[in-house]
């Protein structure tokens, strides 16, 4: 396997520019940076082949965070590769030792589709599990791999950053094309764009070449990139807040935000609303950002 870092295509529900794998040679093995959902293990599999690796390879199974579409596969890889740890945020942890919680939340959304998206997510053995607070510094082989606490699209999310790459979950935004201006995944349940923005200042400052987005792929760390985020960060949620301070509902929200999206994407790639809207579908973000307005508006009430 060639040095750098190999972003593998996980084909997720065989459509290809959904789910980006990080991979990266640490000396000490490989260093995978969000491993996907349990159901597209045989594809990472099959992309570690393709570099002349394997799965029993992997040392280092780095979570940004914890939702089904980055570490679902976790638990799996970990029970069939015994000398790999995983590393995740202390209050992701134990979702990820106990999973039980979080597979009954999601089922509640996705029903009995659970399986054909995601596949199973087992649980991952606490001594197999290093809980991480931001700040820390991992030596990995003979690669120093930084941890910053990048809360923002979940309490629990951290950005990972190794000399001049710069692994950004979901904090950095989903981009699906060069041509495309980032913009924030905001499902339920805990978006803070507060906290987003100041998890992006401080991503912002650091000396990496290179941003590697989950959903999709590694783009030039640029000044474009980080404002063209905060910019459509601000545009989605000015929406939403637009459209509950008229005393729509859910429903016609989510159609009118829907709407003004694909308008957006549509006018930068014509392809680009029919991929957006499978990696991230909207009425999810438009839940997310409908919970955080209504959020805010209960602490202004309380002050």
């Amino acid at each position: 396997m060639s040095a750098g870092v190999h972003t593998l295509d996980l084909n997720f529900q065989g459509t290809p520019g959904v789910i980006a794998v990080s991979v990266f040679d640490t000396g000490d093995g490989l260093a995978v940076v969000d491993p996907g959902p349990g159901s597209t293990l045989a594809t990472l599999k099959a992309g570690l082949n393709a570099l002349g690796a394997g799965l029993a390879d992997v040392r280092h199974v780095l979570l940004t965070h914890i939702h089904f579409d980055h570490a679902g596969a976790a638990g799996t890889l970990l029970t069939q590769v015994p000398a790999a740890r995983a590393y995740v945020h202390e209050r992701g942890a134990a979702h990820l030792t106990r999973p039980e919680r979080l597979v009954a939340s999601a089922t509640q959304i996705y029903g009995d589709q659970m399986d054909r998206l995601w596949g199973a997510m087992t649980p991952v053995a606490p001594d197999r599990l290093l809980p991480l607070s931001g700040g820390e510094t991992l030596r990995l082989g003979n690669r120093d791999v930084q941890v910053h606490y990048t809360p923002g699209h979940a309490v629990h999310h951290v950005s990972y950053h190794a000399g001049d790459d710069l692994f950004l979950g979901d904090v950095g935004g989903i981009r699906l094309d060069a041509d495309q201006t980032p913009r924030a995944p905001t499902p339920p349940p805990d978006i803070n764009l507060s906290a987003w923005r100041d998890s992006l200042d401080r991503l912002e400052q650091l000396p990496a070449r290179t941003l590697h987005l989950t959903h999709f792929g590694a783009y030039p760390n640029t000044p474009a990139h980080w404002a063209g985020l905060r910019t459509t960060m601000t545009v989605d949620a000015q929406r939403i807040l637009t459209g509950l301070d008229a005393g729509q509902d859910p429903e016609a929200l989510t159609a009118a935000f829907t709407g003004d999206l694909m308008r957006d994407l549509h006018a930068e790639h014509p392809d680009l609303p029919a991929r957006y809207e499978f990696a991230c579908p909207p009425w999810m973000s438009v839940q997310g950002l409908i919970r955080y307005w209504r959020r805010e508006a209960a602490r202004g009430e309380q002050r």
